[in-house]
């Protein structure tokens, strides 16, 4: 989509103050006009993109170059149906991403301290750092770090899509679809592919950066002060996508409660069926 780079942060701050110096080039560009994409061209994902995608995530950050994530990727139907399924609700309370079904490929990004566990013991260690929060938070975050640059990286060959953290809803049963060893769980999903023309996308507002950005100590701001002019944008970019009418603060309360989880309140015991101790 063509766009100036005014109207580009006029986009994703709406009607609240935008930065006045941000330092333009093409890569900050793209970075600005991210959306999530869920409406997919029917073909499958052109050759090279996902060595691509995968060699971009491969040149991410991970802690300590211990390598602890893995992707793997699904384009078969019947997979694909499955996971469908899977982003539905755990326990019925809500719907779930038919779209999961019709994207070319879904990317499954794994934190997975299984090949460094084997290593470890093959040399006769104790791997004992697997076993503590701060190696599972590890892994994730590598997962994390490696995913996002998959997904800049697929936008960067024309590519769009859309982070799948509903495949948590079912973190067992999934884990078992996909053959996961222990020490391996699917940190998120990804739907990718050709975006839809005719189904374009839409740039979301985000808050102020005054919001998120803090000089030298953090520095609360009372909810009262920001969360006014956010409902503003906010109830903007719903009324001009039709979407039904709803504020903020709504979502943030849905966001925060129990049954928005769908399953997820059991990821801790499924992490610890798969061998994380998480002391």
């Amino acid at each position: 989509m063509s766009i100036n780079r005014n109207e580009l942060l006029q986009a994703r701050y709406g009607r609240q103050s935008t930065p006045e110096n941000i330092i333009w080039n093409e890569q900050i560009e793209a970075l600005i006009s991210h959306r999530s994409v869920r409406s997919f061209l029917d073909e499958p994902l052109p050759d090279g993109a996902l060595e691509t995608i995968v060699a971009a995530a491969q040149s991410a950050s991970t802690s300590s170059n211990l390598h602890q994530w893995s992707v793997v990727a699904i384009s078969d139907p019947t997979m694909k149906a499955e996971l469908a399924r899977l982003t539905h609700s755990a326990s019925m309370r809500g719907g779930g991403y038919d779209f999961v079904s019709e994207a070319p490929t879904i990317l499954l990004w794994v934190a997975d301290m299984s090949r460094n566990h084997d290593l470890v013991t093959s040399k006769g260690a104790v791997p004992e750092v697997v076993e503590y929060v701060d190696a599972f938070l590890m892994a994730s975050l590598d997962a994390a770090l490696a995913g996002q640059n998959g997904l800049v990286a697929a936008e960067a060959i024309g590519l769009g899509g859309v982070y799948l953290g509903s495949l948590r809803n079912h973190s067992q049963e999934l884990a078992d679809l996909i053959g996961l060893p222990a020490y391996a769980y699917v940190v998120f999903g990804m739907a990718v592919g050709k975006p839809d023309p005719h189904r374009p996308a839409a740039l979301r507002p985000r808050p102020a950066q005054s919001v998120v950005l803090h000089h030298e100590k953090y520095q609360p701001q009372p909810s009262h002060e920001w969360v006014e002019e956010y409902e503003e944008v906010f109830k903007d970019f719903r009324a001009e996508y039709g979407l039904r009418d709803k504020t903020w603060a709504d979502a943030v309360v849905v966001g925060t409660g129990l049954p928005y989880m769908d399953g997820r309140e059991n990821l801790r015991q499924t992490l610890q069926e798969r061998g994380y101790q998480l002391r």
